[in-house]
């Protein structure tokens, strides 16, 4: 198949093209994994920062006394309390009740009065953020270094729930990008070496799934060969006996019919031909076409045994038949066709079997199905051969084929009429023992 062109190229298509998809899907899926991965983690950090918030708002507020001012009690709730203007204050040791997120280091808090000036910072305060207050309660901040910080601002009220001012919680960002940069370069790792997987599946299926296809050109390839071939045959024949006739200055009757007679001989030929073709072609685009009905095999075997009685005799062989079941084998199809494809396997068999030989016909059957034996004294059949005989076109012995006007149709006639009526055609031979045909059709 990789030597033909077209079929290369069509495969290089098909495999670019699901590549192609996959690449598509691939990255449509990374992207949305990337952008639910993040989300995930934003609305987490949202709400451990109101967590946290929350928490130290209710511990506050029951703290202080008096609008602008820290009661000393409030050190025992932030870690590394600084208040704005003060020198020398003595860092506070964290109680064990202080909450564990705001020690992990990437933590701050701010409190603002009610003027928004800067009054305190506590736990990890980046001495390079802003320092101007904005009462939005969400805001996403950069400090002078680039790095990126998110926090929430809250409203503070006194014991007696007067305005305090505001306490701003906050943390660091690097810890999120950090993991966010991470997934970003295992997408941007993984999605070319699944790309380069994909493109290379998509080789090896494209070829899987256009095997079949490139069988069934190679086929039609031989059998538009192998028709072209038989059909120039009788062609020919006929052509060359009227350019003799018309080369002859004078023919008498006899000349002139025995003329006649050789393009009748070859035209019937090439009808047969194109009949067979045609049926085949016809059988191969729909089943049984005529509506189906029980047939008789009983009376089908019986009625060929004696019909061609006479061709056997002429051959000298015997035939002959066997019932081997006392009950009627009905089974559905079209009774034309089955006669059709009996009578080529005992045609066939009489024609391979030498003067003196026997024919026999069997009929039998098992649970399901009915099962009709041809079996021949004949040439046999070599196990090279066996495997090919119901190829349209193929002869295991071209010269006996030829003399007996024979096509290389009929068996693989008889294995499609088989087939359409969901049975099957099958064969055991020996060279220079005879062979047995086996045709099972389903009750």
């Amino acid at each position: 198949m990789n030597q033909n062109k077209l079929f290369n190229r069509t495969r290089w298509q098909l495999a670019l093209s699901y590549a192609a998809v996959m690449g598509l899907i691939l990255s449509l899926l990374g992207l949305g994994v990337y952008k639910s991965i993040a989300h995930a983690h934003w609305v987490a950090i949202d709400r451990e920062l109101e967590s946290v918030a929350g928490t130290l708002h209710d511990s506050l507020e029951t703290k202080l006394q008096q609008p602008g001012r820290l009661e000393p009690i409030v050190n025992e709730l932030l870690p590394n309390l600084r208040l704005m203007g003060v020198k020398g204050i003595k860092e506070q040791l964290p109680s064990r009740h202080i909450l564990s997120a705001i020690n992990q280091g990437y933590y701050y808090i701010r409190l603002f009065d009610e003027s928004g000036k800067l009054i305190a910072t506590a736990g990890a305060y980046p001495e390079e953020l802003p320092a101007e207050f904005n009462s939005q309660y969400w805001q996403t901040i950069t400090d002078t270094k680039g790095n990126v910080f998110h926090q929430i601002s809250v409203a503070l009220h006194t014991q007696t729930q007067q305005d305090w001012g505001y306490f701003q919680v906050g943390r660091s960002l690097q810890d999120f990008n950090d993991y966010l940069s991470t997934v970003k370069w295992v997408l941007k790792l993984g999605l070319p070496t699944a790309l380069i997987l994909i493109g290379f599946a998509s080789w090896l299926l494209a070829g899987l799934a256009m095997k079949p296809i490139y069988s069934s050109y190679r086929q039609i390839q031989q059998f538009t060969a192998d028709a072209a071939h038989e059909l120039r045959t009788p062609l020919a024949a006929s052509q060359a006996t009227v350019e003799s006739a018309l080369l002859t200055p004078q023919l008498d009757e006899k000349e002139a019919r025995e003329i006649l007679r050789t393009v009748e001989r070859q035209n019937r030929r090439l009808t047969q031909l194109v009949a067979d073709l045609l049926l085949l072609a016809r059988m191969d685009n729909q089943a049984i076409r005529d509506r189906p009905q029980l047939c008789c095999l009983n009376d089908l075997v019986s009625d060929l045994v004696e019909e061609l009685a006479a061709l056997a005799i002429a051959s000298k062989v015997a035939l002959t038949s066997e019932m081997r079941v006392q009950q009627q084998l009905n089974v559905v199809g079209n009774s034309d066709q089955l006669y059709r494809l009996v009578a080529n396997l005992i045609v066939n068999a009489i024609q391979y079997t030498p003067a003196g030989g026997k024919v026999t016909v069997i009929l039998d059957c098992n649970h399901i199905e009915a099962i009709v034996q041809v079996q021949d004294t004949g040439i046999g059949i070599a196990a090279a051969d066996l495997e090919r005989i119901f190829d349209r076109f193929y002869r295991v012995n071209s010269d006996r084929s030829r003399h007996t006007g024979g096509s290389g149709l009929g068996l693989a006639i008889a294995q499609t009429i088989a087939r359409a009526h969901r049975g099957s055609l099958s064969a055991r031979s020996e060279l220079g023992c005879g062979s047995t045909f086996f045709l099972r059709l389903p009750l």
